[in-house]
């Protein structure tokens, strides 16, 4: 019952006008920027494996693969809302 509340409040919002927002999104960017080594940002968005994965190299490369939660942050700020939710929210791809 709460997703047809929360569709209809998503058609309500978009009949008046106003812009779309990602709700993980700016959180998301932000933990891959500052927290990429731990792979905070892959948790965040429910990708328990790949998060599993990335935290495994950082710890074996010392932080050194936290380049690769740097590069995906920029990446989730630097995509539309839209683009955003579509890529990673809905059809869950877990690299870049």
């Amino acid at each position: 019952m709460e997703i047809n509340e929360k569709q209809e409040n998503y058609n309500y919002n978009n009949n008046q006008g106003m812009p779309y927002r990602s709700e993980k999104k700016l959180a998301a960017g932000i933990l891959g920027i500052l927290l990429g080594s731990l792979a905070i940002h892959k948790f965040y968005l429910g990708y328990t494996k790949t998060g599993i994965i990335q935290l495994i190299l950082g710890v074996v490369t010392c932080g050194a693969a936290g380049i690769v939660g740097f590069i995906e942050g920029i990446i989730y700020l630097t995509k539309s809302d839209e683009e955003f939710d579509r890529t990673y929210v809905q059809n869950q791809k877990e690299w870049f």
